[in-house]
């Protein structure tokens, strides 16, 4: 389940490289709604542990303690490389919970932010057949565009938030079963992230 998770998620990344112009205001036959803005309060999960990513710059709440995978992403004819970085963690064999930081070229920013999150979002909807987008709304986290996302597909949910802060591209999500979602994990799992410098 993780291998499967991971290949998801980093089948996406490519889709925000692909943006240059006015992007669309439906995501995958869905529209994208500008969400109401509240103060999370985030929630502690007995057992859950803060991890910081010092390549990310950045803090979240996970299970336990994340498998990681680095790699660049070579794109020689564009001149430049895609790096990014994965952080999983399965909360007892019933849902897995990832960390996504993936570092664009300079010219990917937040100028194109709410184009490139719709993009990429598109690119995770459209990658299977039986994807179904329930909803995808447009956030703030601590000043930055983000998008928040509910896909479902045969019995599994695929649920999490993208941010895009300067040229950095945050996917937070979980993916586990349907009988096994539980939404006070997803909630302190979402409002736990932190930027920090």
């Amino acid at each position: 389940m993780l291998g499967l998770f991971k290949k998801k998620a980093l089948a996406a990344v490519g889709a925000v490289l692909l943006t240059a112009g006015g992007g669309p205001t439906f995501v995958g036959g869905a529209p994208v709604h500008k969400a109401v803005q509240s103060k999370a309060k985030v929630e502690t999960i007995q057992g859950w542990k803060r991890f910081h990513s010092v390549q990310g710059k950045c803090m979240v709440s996970l299970p336990e303690s994340p498998e990681h995978v680095k790699q660049i992403m070579p794109f020689p004819e564009e001149g430049y490389n895609l790096r990014y970085d994965v952080y999983v963690s399965a909360h007892e064999k019933k849902a897995v919970y990832m960390m996504l930081i993936a570092q664009y070229p300079p010219f990917i920013n937040e100028s194109h932010a709410e184009m490139s999150l719709e993009s990429f979002l598109n690119g995770l909807v459209t990658q299977n057949h039986d994807n179904e987008l329930i909803f995808a709304d447009l956030t703030d986290v601590q000043g930055h565009k983000a998008l928040d996302f509910f896909i479902q597909a045969k019995g599994t949910y695929f649920k999490g938030r993208a941010i895009m802060a300067e040229n950095h591209l945050y996917l937070l999500a979980m993916e586990c079963d349907v009988s096994n979602y539980l939404e006070g994990n997803f909630n302190h799992f979402i409002n736990s992230f932190e930027l920090v410098k």
